[in-house]
């Protein structure tokens, strides 16, 4: 007996479960990455929930992401808050606990309202009652002294409270259907502070979710199906597990310019194997604290890597980095792959497959479409061709790197479509350009032109990036106009190559030479606008 009680008390006591329901503020904690300050909120219509473990769903502050956690990696805010800021001591993560404390603090501002609303209804109610006693004490009284009787009728009070009364006892009677919030839950949107609206580059960064909430991965499958496209969604792997399975083979990565250290950081946080080499050594000095491996040569990234990724700035670049002294041909080695990221001429993306797969390594070029912020953010488009299963191989990198990839078929593709795509996009920027300073030597107000831009049609985020650029005179490099030039050119005898006129794209590419002449390469492409004003 005594030895039953003596086993018993030493055995561990089993943890006492959280009630959790929608609207709490939680931390949740996603795969490797650590506990992040969050509150659980209704999901898109259309995302079903995993099946398996309970779980909710949670939109975490200071990001753009949401994700299915499982109810055992769920803590109350409150109850462990001292706990969490004494184990995270990172900057966003403080922003993040700063966006809640922010959201709280509202929260209170609306319930002291509320209550001060109440506390007068209340008063406003108790005094329509009194009202109406002293109204049926009347005619009692009246007809006592007739010998009548009192008359039915409604009194005061029940006028005065309407519908809304009966509606809300009987909300406050009726249990909670699971699932939907009470009336003062119905906007569920977590207010960001100005610091946090871009996405983490800390370590908890690793959580992806498509733009908009009605995008989920049941209706992105359905319209695959139905259109036969060859686009991979990368939220498709965080939408249905909560976070992105990394691939166990070594990655490296050659070139960490504007686009490609952005990418690192993502594949590292994805939880990737990295090896880096730049030719600027000093640029990977950051990521080697972030736990990326150093490569002294793109050969011996190649040699040690099984899928090696390359970003540089144009086609001599890309042929200098495979066929130059101690290149990414001397590491190749049968089933060795190489992926190039870099935007450039068909012609050119050919002759490195034909070089590479000679070796009898795989090749796939995978240029990409955004700016420096989307690849920071993870939320880059990728453009691949080549060899499809490289292409399947590289699914969790592209799902680190970017929101989405289309696999065009053979090499040559890829560079072809993303020429055409920063094509458009080059001489948009500079009829942006041209439009602005028409305005301004017309009198008109060249806020009012992009605030009336903004309520149109064209209304886009790049759209209004651009003319803030222009209109602040800052033009830090979020995408060189050197290379939108290059990619104009490049575009350009794409079209002479096939006898097709390209007039427009023409146009542009004298206005962003005349910038180059002001000494404007080094700027954000949106410095274009010096080409009109000089």
């Amino acid at each position: 007996m005594a030895a039953s009680a003596a086993s018993a008390a030493a055995a561990p006591t089993a943890p006492v479960p959280v009630s959790l329901r929608l609207g709490d503020l939680v931390w949740g904690k996603l795969g490797r990455y650590p506990p992040w300050p969050g509150k659980i909120v209704n999901p898109p219509k259309d995302l079903k929930k995993p099946r398996g473990k309970k779980c909710f769903f949670v939109k975490f502050f200071g990001t753009e992401d949401h994700a299915w956690i499982k109810v055992e990696q769920l803590k109350p805010y409150h109850a462990h808050k001292e706990e969490m800021i004494k184990i995270n001591k990172g900057k966003r993560f403080q922003q993040a606990v700063d966006a809640v404390e922010e959201f709280l603090k509202k929260g209170k501002g609306k319930d002291q309202a509320s209550s001060h609303n109440s506390t007068e209804e209340k008063n406003r109610r108790n005094s329509s009652e009194e009202r109406g006693k002293q109204s049926v004490g009347e005619e009692k009284h009246k007809a006592g002294l007739s010998g009548g009787k009192v008359k039915k009728r409604v009194s005061s009070v029940s006028s005065e409270r309407g519908a809304k009364s009966p509606l809300k006892r009987t909300y406050e009677q009726s249990p909670r259907k699971r699932g939907r919030p009470p009336k003062d839950e119905k906007d569920l949107t977590i207010p960001e502070s100005s610091t946090v609206k871009r996405m983490m580059t800390g370590t908890v960064a690793g959580f992806k979710w498509p733009p908009s909430p009605a995008v989920c991965y049941q209706a992105i499958t359905k319209k695959l199906k139905e259109t036969g496209s060859t686009s991979i969604q990368a939220a498709d792997s965080t939408a249905i597990n909560g976070s992105i399975t990394p691939t166990d083979k070594k990655i490296g990565f050659l070139g960490l310019g504007l686009m490609g250290s952005g990418i690192v950081s993502n594949l590292l946080k994805m939880g990737h194997t990295v090896t880096v080499w730049n030719r600027t050594a000093e640029k990977c000095d950051l990521f080697i604290q972030e736990g990326a491996r150093l490569g002294r040569t793109p050969a011996e990234v190649v040699s040690t890597c099984d899928i090696t990724f390359a970003c540089v700035s144009d086609p001599k670049a890309a042929k200098d980095l495979v066929l130059g002294p101690s290149g990414v041909l001397q590491g190749i080695r049968p089933g060795k792959c190489y992926v190039d990221m870099s935007t450039v001429d068909a012609d050119t993306v050919t002759e490195l497959a034909q070089v590479i797969v000679s070796r009898g390594g795989r090749f796939l070029e995978a240029p990409v479409s955004g700016n420096q912020q989307l690849s920071n953010d993870g939320m880059l488009v990728i453009l691949a061709a080549g060899d499809r299963g490289l292409y399947e191989d590289c699914s969790s990198c592209f799902q680190a790197m970017g929101k989405t990839s289309f696999f065009l078929g053979e090499v040559g593709n890829a560079a072809k479509m993303m020429l055409i795509v920063n094509m458009v996009q080059g001489s948009f920027m500079a009829t942006i350009a041209e439009g602005l300073t028409l305005a301004q030597v017309t009198g008109q107000s060249q806020q009012t032109l992009l605030d009336i831009l903004n309520q149109g049609q064209l209304a886009s985020i790049f759209l209004d990036q651009k003319c803030q650029n222009i209109l602040q005179g800052n033009f830090k490099p979020d995408f060189y106009l050197k290379y939108i030039q290059k990619d104009l050119r490049l575009a350009i005898a794409l079209g002479d190559s096939v006898n097709h006129p390209t007039p427009m794209a023409a146009a542009a590419n004298e206005v962003y030479k005349r910038a180059k002449a002001l000494d404007q390469s080094d700027n954000d492409m949106s410095a274009v606008y010096r080409a009109y004003i000089h």
